[in-house]
């Protein structure tokens, strides 16, 4: 072999090496983002099957309801739910609590959740509270009454 051909064989060689090194760069650039991302699994209480999309470790949990309820309008899941995130709570399906708006997804570890809908209680007004005080004394009331009321025939 003459000098030009050692010398060509030796760029090729520095060019597959720097290739290499580029190559390994890349993947474990993209295994430290595939390790910050994973796959939720988000059930819907009433609905047929899961939603799955795939989310940031960080990101926060009313973004995920936020992605869970367009993903499931945008299939045209029934029933109808709503696009505002405030109706809905989001819990770990291993766990009863509710999940913080605000907390990062994931920080609770697991993969699987279920999305319901908030459960909205009447508040108990001042007024409200008497009204029904009465209506159960007035109905006691009214029913002794009635009790006592029956007429004795006389002979």
């Amino acid at each position: 072999m003459d000098k030009g051909q050692e010398k060509m064989k030796r760029n090729v060689s520095e060019k597959s090496l720097l290739m290499q090194k580029h190559r390994k760069k890349i993947s474990s650039d993209d295994q430290r983002t595939h390790k910050n991302r994973f796959l939720a699994i988000i059930n819907v209480l009433g609905s047929a099957g899961p939603i799955r999309f795939v989310v940031k470790k960080d990101d926060l949990v009313s973004g995920v309801i936020q992605t869970a309820l367009k993903t499931y309008d945008r299939e045209g899941r029934l029933p109808v739910l709503g696009t505002d995130v405030n109706n809905f709570v989001l819990h770990a399906a291993a766990d009863s609590d509710a999940l913080i708006p605000s907390e990062a997804i994931g920080s609770q570890g697991g993969r699987n959740f279920v999305l319901c809908k908030k459960q909205i209680q009447p508040q108990m007004t001042e007024a409200r509270s008497e009204m029904i005080s009465r209506k159960r004394s007035g109905s006691w009331k009214a029913w002794l009454n009635k009790s006592f009321s029956f007429k004795i025939p006389s002979p």
